[in-house]
């Protein structure tokens, strides 16, 4: 199995809708490890490491997002595999 990483950053209305909490439910049905975050310029960044077609799956799932969510953009980097084996929340940076 390849294990690939990606960081995203989520634009839009996407704080204050559940968007982070939504992001670690998806990522642990899809088994992938990472984290997300708040960023102070009210987007929102992950970073997702598994395997591809899964990365690849939680990729576009982030472009709808929650319900409540409004996403505009989403842009995509590599990214080093440094993520934890399971996907959690951290602090707003």
């Amino acid at each position: 199995m390849d294990r690939i990483a990606a960081r995203l950053i989520i634009r839009g209305r996407v704080q204050g809708v559940g968007y982070r909490f939504w992001a670690c439910a998806e990522a642990r049905r899809l088994q992938l490890g990472g984290w997300v975050r708040n960023r102070r310029d009210g987007s929102v960044e992950v970073l997702a490491a598994g395997p591809g077609a899964a990365v690849e799956q939680f990729a576009q799932a982030c472009r709808r997002g929650p319900s409540h969510a409004e996403v505009t953009s989403v842009e995509r980097f590599e990214a080093a595999d440094e993520a934890p084996q399971d996907f959690e929340e951290r602090p707003t940076a």
